[in-house]
């Protein structure tokens, strides 16, 4: 069996893949076309909205082809291809931040 059956019938993470998922969160991946996977969010905390279940929110796409990471547009459409190293533990989505909105947002992140 080849390495792309394989990868069909039990779809992992990228091995380029950098993101550890966050405190009570794992990564889920699931074939959404035939070369491209879906990277899930899921959110272990219970909710009543749903019966106590895990949430899941979609992170992004991966195309096993190119090798490369898209934006989700939603969770059934595929956005513009992303640089892994713009994106966070929660999304593969781009902050539109204007340069006041960039400035807070560093001094958030950083700690400081």
């Amino acid at each position: 069996m080849n390495q792309s059956a394989l990868m069909m019938n039990q779809p992992k993470l990228p091995p380029d893949f950098c993101h550890e998922p966050p405190k009570n969160y794992t990564y889920e991946v699931e074939v959404f076309r035939r070369n491209i996977l879906s990277i899930w969010c899921c959110n272990h905390y219970q909710f009543t909205y749903n019966g106590g279940n895990s949430a899941k929110t979609i992170w992004g796409f991966y195309d096993i082809k190119r090798r490369v990471y898209h934006a989700p547009y939603s969770s059934k459409r595929i956005g513009e291809a992303v640089s892994l190293d713009c994106t966070s533990p929660y999304s593969a989505m781009q902050l539109n931040l204007n340069p006041l909105e960039a400035a807070f947002y560093d001094l958030q992140t950083s700690g400081k």
